[in-house]
C-alpha cells in the first residue's frame, strides 16, 4: 500500500480531521513551468489535525472522547459507550472528494460497521461495508465509487467485543476538485480517473489526479500502476468540455517508452493529439537500469495546437526495460504519480457514474443439463484437450483428453475419470502419464449474472482436484488474460473428505492472494457424498453456497476497496474437471513425489481405475 502520508498535496491535502479554517486555505499550487517536483510529505503538514471537528454517539470516558482519534497520537483513542449502533463522524470543513479511509482499531473493534459520507450531515450514502472486521488497520479506498461530501462518519453495526468500538485513528483522505476556470489552471486535479487494469486497491486510477508525487520521482508513493501489459490507458474526466495545450506526466521508474495523450467527448471515441517522436521514443528506450537504480520522469507535453475535449487519457504503447539482472532484461506495467491537463474550461461537477445494481425480478433455468442421454450433450459442452485448447497448467500431471474412458455419461450422471499409463498418452504439450476430463460451455453458453449450480459427488484422496468453476470468456484475449478475465471457483476439493473451498481471482487477488474461504460440511457430512455447490452472481457481488448454506459472501464494495478491480461485469463460462496434483494440492499435502502434490498411493488408486468425480445435474438460473 502506499504511504499514507503521500496521498495528499496543495487541495489534495491530506484531511487529517482538519479544522475548517485549515481546508479553506490550501498550499498554492505550482505553475506548470516549474521544473521542481512537489513533494507530498511536505504538502501534507498543511493541515493539522483538529480534534474539535470530530463528534460522536457517546464516550466510554472523559479520556477517551472522540477527538482523541484525530488528535495525531497514536496511543490514544476514542472508545464508545457499550452499544452496537455508536458511532464518531468527523466535519471536514468543505465538500470534497473521499479518496479513502483509514480505520485504526483498538483491540475493541467493529465486527459489522459502515462508513459514510453526507453534504449537510444528515443525509447519509454509504461507500464502504464491513460485514466481518477483524481489526488492525483497514483502509476503504473509495474507487471507482462517487464519495463527495463534507461529513464522514464510522456508524457501527456489530461489536467484536463486549466493549464498545475503539479506535486509535480515523483519517480521511481527499480534495476539493478543480473548478470551472476561465483562465489556465490544472482542470484535472481531484477529479474522476479512470483506466483498465490496475495492480490492486491502493495502486487504482485515484491515485494518479490527488495532486501528489515525490520529488525523487522514485518513492513508494500514491500511483496508479497497471497490470503488466503494453496496452493499457489512463484518463481523467474534466467535467464539461475544455481547451487543453498542456499535459504533465510525473511517472514513476516504470514509465512508457511509447504513448499517446487522447481526447474525447464521450469517454469512447478517442483522438490522438500527442504521441513521442521517433527519436524521443529510441531515447527512453535505451534508458535501461535495474529496478533499484532507475528513477521516474516528469514529461511536460505541449500539445502542437490546443484541443478540445472533456475526458483526456495517456495511452500506453510500450513499456520501459529493465535489467533483471543484465544483461536480461524484464517489463512491468506503466506507474504514473500524477497526471495534470492544463487549460481552460471544465467542471467541479465531474462524477463518476453509479455503479450497476440488481436489477431485482425472479429467476428462470436457461441452462440445464441432466446428464440423462447416452453420450455428453456437445450442443451444450464443449471437451477441453490437453495441447489443443489449453496447455499444461498450475503444475498438474495429467492431460485432458477427449476420451470415453475420462467423460462419459452412466446412470443418469456425468462422470469425469482419471486414468494412469507411464508415458502413453503423447500430446501437442508433451508426453503424460495420466490423462482425465474436462469440458465447458465455452461458446456454448456465456453468460453474465446468475445463479449457478451443480449437484456433486467427489473423489476423496491426496491430490485429486475436482472443480466447478468460471472463467471470463475474454481470458484468451491476450490485452486481458488471466487473471484479468476473472475466475469465480464455485467448489474446489484438493483430496479433503471434510472439507471444499469457494474462491474469486482477479487483478490484485489472484492465485495464494484469492478471496476464498474453506467450508466444512454440515452435520458431518463428507466430500464423496452426494452435495449441491452453488453461486449466486449479481451486479453487487457473490454468495456462495453448499447445500443451500451459505459458505461465502464478496460484495464488489468490499472488493473494491480493498483488494482491487471487480472484473465480473461480463460473461463467464462454466467448467467442470478433475485434475491430479499441482500447487493446491501440493501447497496442503507437501507432497513432492512422484509428483508433484500427488502422493504414491494416489497414484495406485488411479492405476486402478477407481478415482471418478461424478456431476448428477448442472444448472444455470438468470433474471429475465
Amino acid at each position: 500500500m502506499p504511504s499514507r502520508t503521500t496521498l495528499a498535496a496543495a487541495t489534495a491535502a491530506l484531511i487529517a480531521l482538519a479544522a475548517p479554517t485549515a481546508f479553506a486555505a490550501p498550499v498554492p499550487q505550482p505553475a506548470a513551468a516549474e521544473a521542481a517536483a512537489w513533494d507530498t510529505d511536505r504538502a501534507a503538514t498543511a493541515y493539522a489535525a483538529n480534534p474539535g471537528a470530530v463528534t460522536a454517539s457517546g464516550s466510554e470516558n472523559a479520556a477517551s472522547e472522540p477527538g482523541a482519534a484525530a488528535d495525531g497520537d497514536g496511543t490514544t483513542r476514542w472508545s464508545s459507550d457499550f452499544a452496537d449502533d455508536a458511532w464518531i463522524r468527523v466535519d471536514l470543513g468543505s465538500v470534497i472528494r473521499v479518496s479513502s479511509v483509514t480505520l485504526d482499531w483498538e483491540a475493541a473493534y467493529g465486527k459489522k460497521y459502515v462508513l459514510e459520507v453526507s453534504k449537510n450531515g444528515t443525509d447519509w450514502t454509504p461507500f464502504y461495508t464491513e460485514d466481518d472486521g477483524t481489526g488492525g488497520s483497514v483502509t476503504a479506498h473509495t474507487y471507482p465509487q462517487e464519495v463527495t461530501g463534507r461529513y464522514v462518519r464510522m456508524r457501527g453495526i456489530q461489536r467484536a467485543t463486549a466493549w464498545g468500538y475503539s479506535l486509535y485513528s480515523f483519517k480521511v483522505y481527499g480534495g476539493e476538485p478543480a473548478p470551472a476556470s476561465t483562465t489556465r489552471t490544472n482542470l484535472a486535479l481531484n477529479h474522476p480517473a479512470y483506466g483498465d487494469f490496475y495492480q490492486h486497491a491502493g495502486n487504482s486510477p485515484a491515485f494518479v489526479t490527488d495532486g501528489g508525487w515525490p520529488a525523487d520521482l522514485k518513492a513508494d508513493r500514491s500511483r496508479w500502476s497497471s497490470d503488466w501489459n503494453a496496452n493499457r490507458w489512463v484518463g481523467v474526466d474534466l467535467g464539461a468540455t475544455s481547451v487543453i495545450d498542456t499535459v504533465d506526466l510525473y511517472w514513476e521508474a516504470a514509465y512508457a517508452v511509447d504513448y499517446r495523450i487522447q481526447v474525447s467527448d464521450d469517454n469512447r471515441t478517442w483522438r490522438t493529439v500527442y504521441q513521442p517522436s521517433a527519436s524521443e521514443v529510441a531515447a527512453r528506450r535505451a534508458d535501461v537500469k535495474s529496478p533499484g537504480d532507475a528513477v521516474g520522469r516528469h514529461d511536460t507535453v505541449t500539445l502542437p495546437t490546443p484541443a478540445t475535449g472533456r475526458y483526456v487519457r495517456m495511452l500506453g504503447v510500450e513499456r520501459r526495460s529493465f535489467y533483471n539482472p543484465a544483461p536480461a532484461t524484464a517489463q512491468f506495467g506503466y506507474s504514473l504519480y500524477e497526471f495534470q491537463v492544463w487549460g481552460t474550461g471544465g467542471s467541479a461537477n465531474a462524477a463518476y457514474p453509479a455503479l450497476p445494481k440488481d436489477p431485482g425480478g425472479a429467476y428462470t433455468t436457461t441452462f440445464f443439463d441432466d446428464f440423462t442421454g447416452s453420450g455428453l450433450d456437445r450442443n451444450k459442452w464443449r471437451v477441453v484437450r490437453t495441447g489443443t485448447e489449453m496447455g499444461p497448467v498450475n503444475g498438474e500431471s495429467q492431460a485432458y483428453v477427449d476420451s470415453a474412458d475420462n467423460i462419459r455419461t452412466e446412470n443418469g450422471s456425468l462422470v469425469l475419470q482419471s486414468k494412469y499409463c507411464k508415458g502413453c498418452t503423447q500430446t501437442p504439450a508433451g508426453t503424460f502419464d495420466f490423462t482425465s476430463g474436462r469440458i465447458d460451455t465455452n461458446t456454448k453458453f456465456d453468460f453474465t449474472y446468475g445463479k449457478v449450480s451443480a449437484r456433486m459427488k467427489l473423489p476423496v484422496g491426496d491430490g485429486f482436484w475436482p472443480a466447478f468453476w468460471m472463467l471470463g470468456s475474454d481470458v484468451d484475449n491476450p490485452d486481458v488474460s488471466w487473471p484479468g478475465s476473472g475466475e469465480t471457483d464455485i467448489m474446489e476439493n484438493i483430496g479433503y473428505g471434510d472439507w471444499t473451498s469457494s474462491a474469486l481471482h482477479g487483478p490484485g487477488y489472484s492465485a495464494d492472494g484469492n478471496i476464498g474461504a474453506r467450508q466444512t460440511y454440515a452435520n458431518g457430512g463428507r466430500a464423496d457424498q452426494w452435495h449441491t455447490y452453488g453461486v449466486e452472481w449479481t451486479p453487487e457481488g457473490m454468495t456462495f453456497t453448499v447445500d443451500d448454506r451459505v459458505v461465502q459472501t464478496t460484495s464488489r464494495n468490499k472488493l473494491e476497496s480493498t483488494r482491487g478491480k471487480w472484473v465480473f461485469d461480463h460473461n463467464q463460462y462454466v467448467i467442470l474437471n478433475l485434475a491430479l496434483g499441482g500447487a493446491y494440492p501440493a501447497g496442503w499435502n507437501k507432497v513432492t513425489s512422484p509428483y508433484w502434490g500427488l502422493p504414491q498411493s494416489s497414484v495406485d488408486r488411479v492405476a486402478q481405475g477407481g478415482v471418478k468425480a461424478e456431476i448428477d445435474w448442472v444448472r444455470v438460473e438468470q433474471k429475465k
